[in-house]
C-alpha cells in the first residue's frame, strides 16, 4: 500500500480562526475594498461578501473584475500586530497530528507568512512535510483544482493516497473528483455524499475508522 498523506486545511481546521482571526481578516479586506476600490464600508464589505460566495475567495474575484495584484492584496490583508494573543492554541493537536501514520502537509488559501506564522504559534510547525499557500497556486485558491495538482505532482503522490482534512464542502468536492478521502470538520447535522467522514474537530481524527488509502 502507498503511504498515505494527510492534507490539512489550515483556518478552521487546524485551529479556531472564527473567534479572533476571521474577523481581523474580514475587517481589513472590507478597509481594503474601500481604499482601493473607493468604496463606501457597506458597499466594499457586500462586495466581499459577494466574491467569496461566488469564487471560493474574495482575491478570485478581485482579480478576475479589477485586476487587483494578489500580492499587495494579501499583504495588506494579513497583517497581525497581535497575532499570538488571536491564536486559539489546543495542546493536543500535536499529539493528534504526531499518531498519524503518513505524510502532512498544509494547504491553505492564505499567504505563506501567515501560514506559517500560525503553524509555529501552534506548535506543529516541524510536524509539517510542506506548506502549500495561495502564492504557490499562482494565486488561484481552493476550490480550483490548480493548488490540488501543483501539490501531488510536488509530492509525486496519487489522489487516491490522500486524505483531505477540510472545513470548506466546495473544497472537499475538488477533493473527492479527484480521488481523495474527504474529512468534513464541521460540528453542524448536515453531510454531503463526497464527504467520507465528518468530525466536529480534528481531535477526532484518532477515532475514525475507514481512512485507508487506496491501493
Amino acid at each position: 500500500m502507498s503511504e498515505r498523506v494527510w492534507i490539512f486545511d489550515l483556518d478552521n481546521t487546524l485551529h479556531n480562526a472564527s473567534a479572533h482571526v476571521f474577523p481581523h481578516i474580514n475587517r481589513s479586506m472590507t478597509a481594503y475594498l474601500q481604499r482601493y476600490l473607493r468604496l463606501d464600508e457597506e458597499a466594499a464589505n457586500d462586495l466581499r461578501v459577494h466574491y467569496w460566495r461566488r469564487y471560493g475567495a474574495t482575491l478570485s474575484g478581485l482579480m478576475r473584475h479589477h485586476g487587483t495584484d494578489p500580492g499587495h492584496f494579501l499583504w495588506h490583508t494579513h497583517q497581525f500586530p497581535d497575532l499570538p494573543k488571536m491564536v486559539l492554541r489546543d495542546p493536543r493537536l500535536r499529539n493528534v497530528l504526531k499518531a498519524l501514520p503518513g505524510r502532512k502537509v498544509v494547504f491553505s488559501n492564505a499567504p505563506q507568512h501567515y501560514a506559517n506564522a500560525v503553524l509555529k504559534l501552534l506548535g506543529v510547525n516541524d510536524l509539517f512535510d510542506d506548506v502549500i499557500a495561495v502564492e504557490h497556486t499562482r494565486y488561484r485558491p481552493k476550490p480550483d483544482s490548480r493548488g490540488f495538482m501543483h501539490l501531488l505532482k510536488k509530492h509525486r503522490v496519487r489522489a487516491g493516497c490522500c486524505v483531505m482534512v477540510e472545513d470548506s464542502l466546495e473544497n472537499l468536492l475538488t477533493a473527492k473528483k479527484l480521488g481523495m478521502r474527504t474529512v468534513w470538520v464541521n460540528a453542524g447535522n448536515k453531510s454531503a455524499p463526497y464527504v467520507d467522514v465528518k468530525i466536529r474537530d480534528v481531535m477526532q481524527l484518532l477515532q475514525v475508522r475507514g481512512l485507508r488509502t487506496e491501493d
